[in-house]
Formats: structure tokens, C-alpha cells, sequence
């Protein structure tokens, strides 16, 4: 039998404002915890290009340009994409997915608010 992995309290709701995030430390792994738009979402603090420290980069949005926007380049997902600071790869902060390479996607670890609190596993 698979057990539930142990929450671990990433601080208070307050710690986080809306469009923050921050660095913590759950056992041996460094963990990002975002709040984008209110919602909150968990990524290792690893780049899988060359293990950089991933959640220690901007956040900030990407340019698009696609079919939607007539191929001209609009700016998009302001708070959504985080940058590593080593080489500037973008991940989206929601899915884990890279931008540059969709087959490459970082894992991301569940959260939820309990209590006032920011919980991860």
C-alpha cells in the first residue's frame, strides 16, 4: 500500500501576495511556491537543462504570436512563466511545461490552503 505522503506547511496565506513566490526547503528538496492570480503552484527549484536553480528566476509573462493573434507578437500569461537565471529557459508556472521544448515538463507538487496555511506534497 502506496502512503499519503507527509503536507508540509510552506507558511502563512499572507506570506504569498498575489504574483509572489518563494523558496523553501521540504527535507533535502528546495521547492518554489507561487501564487499566481490567487491559486498557488509548487515547482521544483531545479531546471532540468542543467539542474540551475529554477525557482529563483523572474516571473513574468512570454510573447505569443499564433493564428489567434493574426501572427503578430502580443505579450501573454503576464505571471505565468518563470524564467531559470542560468540560460532564461520558461516553464509555465501552471503546467510545468517548457515553452521552448512541450516534451520536456517539470513536475509539480500539490498544494492547498488549510487553516490560513500553504500546504505541499
Amino acid at each position: 500500500m502506496k502512503m499519503m505522503p507527509d503536507e508540509n506547511v510552506a507558511g502563512n496565506v499572507e506570506d504569498f501576495p498575489v504574483g509572489s513566490h518563494k523558496v523553501i526547503k521540504i527535507g533535502k528538496r528546495e521547492i518554489g511556491v507561487f501564487n499566481v492570480d490567487g491559486a498557488f503552484y509548487a515547482l521544483p527549484n531545479i531546471c532540468p537543462h542543467q539542474v540551475g536553480p529554477l525557482c529563483q528566476g523572474k516571473v513574468s509573462g512570454t510573447l505569443v504570436a499564433n493564428k489567434d493573434t493574426n501572427w503578430k507578437r502580443t505579450w501573454d500569461r503576464e505571471g505565468e512563466i518563470l524564467a531559470c537565471p542560468w540560460h532564461r529557459l520558461e516553464f509555465n508556472i501552471k503546467t510545468g511545461e517548457c515553452l521552448a521544448y512541450p516534451e520536456v515538463k517539470i513536475r509539480s507538487y500539490n498544494v492547498k490552503i488549510e487553516e490560513g496555511k500553504v500546504k505541499v506534497w
